[in-house]
């Protein structure tokens, strides 16, 4: 597993929406895993480009701090580039493509 590499700093306290597209746009891949997370931890993303133009994105929610005794995630694979793209339409973060 490469470096881990934190991007809130890149997207400038952006949410998930802007994650995900950052993720479309980098298409050709990054080395290492990039992680957002909300501001108390409560949902978090991390994802890695793996070789073969894919992407392993895991989603974790928990119970907000201080509690935190409960915690799910789950990991999935997509295409890097249209996969990512439609990921991040589904969840607003490009406007859906129009006919014509």
């Amino acid at each position: 597993m490469g470096e881990c590499r934190d991007v809130r700093g890149d997207l400038a306290g952006a949410g998930p929406d802007a994650f995900l597209a950052s993720l479309a746009d980098d298409f050709r891949g990054r080395e290492g895993v990039r992680t957002w997370h909300s501001l108390g931890y409560e949902l978090s993303l991390s994802a890695q480009h793996l070789p073969g133009g894919h992407v392993e994105l895991t989603r974790v929610i928990q119970e907000p701090a201080p509690h935190e005794t409960w915690r799910s995630g789950i990991t999935t694979g997509s295409a890097a580039g249209e996969g990512m793209r439609r990921l991040a339409v589904e969840t607003g973060a490009f406007p859906a493509p129009t006919d014509g």
